[in-house]
């Protein structure tokens, strides 16, 4: 069995809350402070669940620095009060930065539902690519 520590159940509420700002304040047509506090809580959160050295070896690898690079610039954009740049860049960087996990979790996800057409779906988003 898995034991989480108090620190990583408070990261994770953590994180949650700032999903739910990142989605409510695009809602509320790109709400500046919203988004702003969404992503303080979420690297926040993040970094609880993870830890400080194991958040910056991620998001520092050589091969992650581009969509580092625009992830943070966008939350320093967000926080400058231009939310919907910010929130493009955030989302670029986002998808830079998760390219190798997507394969993994298509794959996942065309196993764990057995439904025909989804299951045939799922795998040719997985592809051929690899984690590594």
């Amino acid at each position: 069995m898995i034991s989480i520590t108090e620190w990583q159940k408070l990261g994770v509420g953590t994180a949650g809350f700032g999903i739910f700002f990142i989605f409510l304040g695009v809602l509320l047509y790109f709400d500046s402070v919203l988004l702003a506090f969404g992503n303080l809580l979420f690297l926040t959160g993040l970094s609880l669940i993870i830890g400080l050295k194991k958040t910056f070896s991620f998001f520092f690898q050589r091969h992650k620095l581009k969509g580092t690079s625009f992830f943070l610039g966008g939350v320093v954009i967000v926080l400058l009060r231009w939310p919907l740049l910010g929130m493009f860049l955030e989302t670029y960087g986002f998808f830079g930065l998760f390219k190798g996990f997507f394969p993994v979790a298509f794959g996942f996800l065309g196993n764990a539902f057995n439904i025909p057409f989804l299951s045939s779906l799922f795998q040719r988003l997985q592809g051929t690519s690899s984690m590594v």
